[in-house]
């Protein structure tokens, strides 16, 4: 392969990177619930892509390759803010449009409740669900992100799965139960 090639090789990977700095974001939103920590994960995440853009084998493993980056990225943060980030303590805010305001403010407290419900789950379960109930990612593809077994990783879907389903079970007795109570007062 010639020069010319190579750097076209190397535009057309650093577009693709650049492409793909949508997913990044939201992914790293789902596992940190902060838009500045997300925006800034993802930011880092694509830097360190772009610098080893050349490293990349498997141009169709690039998604794959992203969200392992965007974990070691995550993992680090935790390692250097470990006594200073709380992420109970965060906030959460988010906009969802359409055209039905009934619709809207449903589909929010759906997001909402299950956003919540992911935010309870530890950490690794949070992980290994959003790869693979969000994005859609294999088993082996996020046991190589997180640098986990398979088994691992089968394991803590299974785990995450029956909390969420706890999880979002339990909520609505709750609503149900302060409502009552609001009508008896």
């Amino acid at each position: 392969m010639n020069l010319f090639g190579l750097f076209d090789e190397q535009k057309q990977i650093i577009k693709k990177l650049e492409q793909s700095r949508s997913r990044l974001y939201r992914l790293a939103y789902s596992w940190c619930h902060n838009r500045a920590l997300a925006d800034d994960l993802t930011q880092e995440a694509l830097s360190k892509g772009i610098a080893k853009a050349g490293q990349l084998r498997d141009h169709d493993a690039l998604d794959s390759w992203l969200f392992g980056i965007l974990s070691n990225c995550l993992t680090d943060h935790f390692r250097r803010h470990r006594e200073t980030v709380d992420i109970e303590a965060v906030e959460e805010r988010f906009l969802i449009g359409g055209a039905n305001p009934e619709d809207d403010y449903q589909q929010s407290q759906t997001v909402l409740r299950i956003r919540r419900a992911i935010a309870e789950l530890p950490i690794g379960q949070r992980q290994v669900v959003t790869l693979v109930d969000l994005e859609e990612l294999s088993y082996a593809e996020v046991a190589n992100i997180l640098e986990i077994p398979v088994g691992t990783v089968m394991s803590r879907l299974c785990r995450a799965r029956q909390s969420l389903k706890e999880l979002l079970l339990r909520e609505p007795q709750a609503v149900r139960e302060t409502a009552n109570v609001v009508r008896i007062k």
